[in-house]
């Protein structure tokens, strides 16, 4: 276990970051009227149902990662490689995938997700600068550990939201291509009914939608119908299955407005034709990978979607994975999309009531649910 942080007092930096947190998120608190919610909705945290309003003094973040097991991002890394240079066109150069140490032969990292005192200490910064609930994208397929959750809740005082699903063809069970859809669809529901689920994600497709994964997600569909549970989704990179995500969602019941379609900000288009047409069938857009280096097209594609009248339909978080980023490592932390990412879309002339919206506002909306099992302990 890493150096514990909690409790230990603020440096200047630190503290001159709370600052400029302070800054962002106590004019984004004060804003429209609270939405409405269906009678009998809950958000379900990983400690406990909260009514959606007990969520609205702080931000919400719908896609995070807390817990994985080792090694899981060393694999992440090698498949993207392996798919860019599948798709690399001929003659053109390879680009690398990752950090140095994730070159081949190098020793790994710690997986920093497996260090409690750590992670609790990085929840309580992302607390102390403005987020209000945070929702973690993993589920047994990546090694996500809830019992690893519950605990860094507890410690943290910061609601946590758990998931359940299936991610992604290079991460499935070996001998998934033999299950039947409906065994799919039970595998799924035994996680729903082993732990406190609040969300379905991140449901993926690697690259170009496969079988297993046309497969898995007409279960998912099925899934939100038995349970009203919201569905978050990874679209490969980038964003190649958006629509057909959808699609499936749709033709399984699925009413758009309880699906963000995700990593939309890597789908880089000045147009947003994708982004809009995921719009007006109702869904959310996920642009969730926010609050670093790479956000200027990110910013440009928001302020044009939010003066269009979309701010209804937009999400915001950062995927978070990279040790780089933590407080510990001088990284903004797990509250980078409101600290770094929201500025910007500030600075860029986006108003306060639109991203009050978009960061307090909509993921309560997304997460919201009338459910219709009892929740575990």
């Amino acid at each position: 276990m890493g150096q514990e942080l909690r409790g230990a007092a603020p440096s200047r930096r630190e503290a001159l970051g709370l600052i400029g947190a302070a800054a962002v998120a106590a004019p984004l608190a004060a804003q429209a009227a609270e939405p409405q919610f269906p009678p009998g909705a809950v958000i379900r945290t990983i400690l406990k149902d909260y009514a959606p309003s007990e969520l609205a003094g702080g931000a919400t973040l719908f896609h995070e990662h807390m817990s994985t097991r080792d090694g899981f991002m060393t694999d992440w890394l090698r498949h993207s490689a392996e798919t860019r240079e599948a798709n690399r066109a001929p003659g053109t150069p390879a680009r690398p995938v990752g950090p140095p140490a994730a070159a081949a032969g190098a020793t790994p990292e710690p997986n920093f997700m497996a260090d409690e005192g750590l992670m609790v200490g990085e929840m309580e910064a992302a607390k102390r600068e403005g987020i209000g609930c945070i929702v973690d994208a993993g589920h047994p397929d990546m090694g996500r550990d809830v019992a690893f959750l519950r605990r860094i809740s507890q410690r943290s005082g910061l609601p946590i939201v758990a998931s359940a699903g299936f991610y992604t063809q290079p991460f499935y069970p070996a001998d998934i291509g033999s299950w039947s859809e409906d065994r799919v669809f039970e595998e799924v529901m035994k996680q729903v009914r082993a732990n406190p689920t609040g969300a379905l994600g991140e449901i993926g497709s690697w690259d170009y939608i496969t079988k297993d994964e046309r497969k898995v997600f007409r279960a998912i569909g099925r899934v939100h119908k038995a349970t009203n549970i919201p569905i978050f989704t990874h679209t490969g990179i980038p964003g190649k299955s958006a629509l057909e995500q959808l699609d499936i969602l749709e033709d399984a019941g699925v009413d758009p407005k309880h699906v963000v379609i995700g990593h939309l900000g890597n789908l880089a288009d000045p147009n947003t034709e994708i982004q809009r047409a995921i719009i007006r069938r109702g869904a959310f857009i996920g642009f969730d990978r926010q609050g670093g280096a790479g956000d200027a097209p990110v910013v440009s594609m928001a302020a044009s979607l939010i003066a269009q009248g979309y701010a209804d339909h937009l999400m915001f978080a950062s995927d978070f994975s990279s040790p780089r980023d933590l407080k510990k490592n001088g990284g903004a932390g797990y509250a980078k999309t409101l600290t770094v990412f929201v500025p910007k879309l500030k600075a860029a002339g986006v108003g306060e009531a639109d991203l009050h919206k978009i960061m307090y506002d909509n993921p309560r909306r997304f997460l919201a649910f009338v459910p219709k099992i009892k929740r575990t302990a």
